[in-house]
């Protein structure tokens, strides 16, 4: 029996595909271009030893959601995630109604697979569309045009009971008129739930290269604002309000999985480079994978598991976790569970000056940041936190 503020929060399990066709030069996650064909069977195995393994350290649960993650699933045949799925359900058992999404990358081969990973138990898919024009496409690494990216999302959303797709804006030279255009556009594709991301420089990558030399400019403070508050208004008018930062749904449509995540629930992170946070008596784990793909795969061959590191969070540590990924929800978070992982309360200094701006709302039972504090949100943290 689990003692601790996360009980009634979920069960997760995220399972990370670390191969990708290509790299795109704005990417900094754990993703690995191999020119061989990748031996999905010696991964499967893997798969499945690091799932009993975790399995045995925390027993009894019962599965509310599953992510494929990467890299890109959908360069996984369907019958690999199908028996990925087997041994989840024989590990703690899945919940009937649980969520099951896949990341896809919609190139016309892929898209072909889709009647497959729901025959396997895929019953979500979220498409890495990302531009809806085909130079920005080009210039983001993209291997898909704009026509193939849209008949990806018809084909989804003719298999799958529910699908979302991602798009970058503060592009290299993205105006809001741009903007605005493409997602009107964007809008009239989806059905229930869009991912917006702010494009950010990220240390390492390609375009970090290109844009310390000088090669590409992103667009400067004001218009990054500006972007960001078409993005708002347009999903808002709409029907699909944001209900997390960068993630825009109709009411009921959330992604179930990443609410855990943001609601701080327990998830298991399978695979390289994946991370989770195990929950073992009244202590929390967080716990993280070999990010190198063949070195994961022998480390779970010869030890049962490829975790690297593991810590036991303070209760300082839980609760600055738990304020950084709960304020991202419009919904906001209880301050009571706070004060559960941390045994004391709040900045009330902070939480009486953030309200006085405009930039919270709190009202004993929910504290939650305002349109205008969300653009702000790490200032934000850092004072109550403080």
């Amino acid at each position: 029996m689990i003692d601790h503020p996360t009980r009634d929060v979920g069960f997760g399990v995220y399972v990370h595909w670390p191969f990708c066709a290509s790299k795109c030069p704005y990417c900094d996650f754990n993703s690995h271009v191999r020119h061989q064909p990748v031996d999905q069977e010696r991964f499967l195995a893997a798969f499945r030893r690091e799932i009993a393994h975790t399995a045995a350290r925390i027993p009894g649960r019962t599965v509310t959601s599953v992510f494929f993650g990467g890299g890109t699933p959908s360069l996984m045949k369907p019958q690999t995630v199908g028996a990925i799925l087997d041994a989840i359900g024989g590990a703690w058992g899945i919940d009937p109604k649980a969520e099951v999404t896949l990341e896809a990358n919609p190139t016309s081969v892929e898209a072909e697979r889709f009647r497959g990973y729901r025959s396997a138990g895929i019953n979500r898919v979220s498409l890495g569309v990302q531009a809806l024009n085909d130079p920005d496409l080009k210039r983001l690494g993209r291997m898909h045009s704009v026509d193939e990216a849209l008949g990806a999302v018809k084909i989804a959303a003719s298999i799958f009971e529910r699908y979302s797709f991602d798009l970058i804006y503060a592009r290299p030279g993205h105006t809001p008129e741009a903007w605005a255009a493409e997602l009107e556009q964007a809008i009239s594709h989806a059905v229930e739930h869009l991912s917006l991301y702010q494009l950010t420089i990220e240390p390492g990558t390609w375009f970090q290269r290109l844009y310390d030399a000088g090669k590409i400019t992103v667009p400067d403070e004001e218009t990054g604002r500006a972007l960001y508050d078409i993005t708002q208004e347009t999903c808002e008018k709409h029907g699909l309000p944001s209900y997390e930062i960068s993630n825009h749904a109709r009411p009921g449509a959330e992604s179930q999985h990443n609410l855990l995540y943001w609601r701080y629930g327990e998830y298991a992170g399978i695979g390289p480079g994946a991370h989770g946070r195990l929950v073992t008596g009244n202590a929390r784990l967080a716990t993280s994978t070999e990010k190198h793909p063949e070195t994961w795969l022998e480390l779970v061959e010869r030890e049962g598991h490829g975790v690297i590191d593991e810590e036991v969070l303070t209760s300082e540590a839980e609760g600055d976790e738990f304020l950084l990924m709960g304020l991202r929800l419009k919904e906001g978070v209880d301050p009571r569970r706070f004060e559960a992982f941390t045994g004391k309360t709040l900045n009330q200094r902070g939480l009486r000056i953030l309200a006085e701006e405009g930039l919270i709302r709190h009202d004993g039972s929910r504290l939650a940041v305002t349109p205008k504090g969300f653009p702000v949100l790490n200032a934000v943290i850092a004072e109550l936190a403080a």
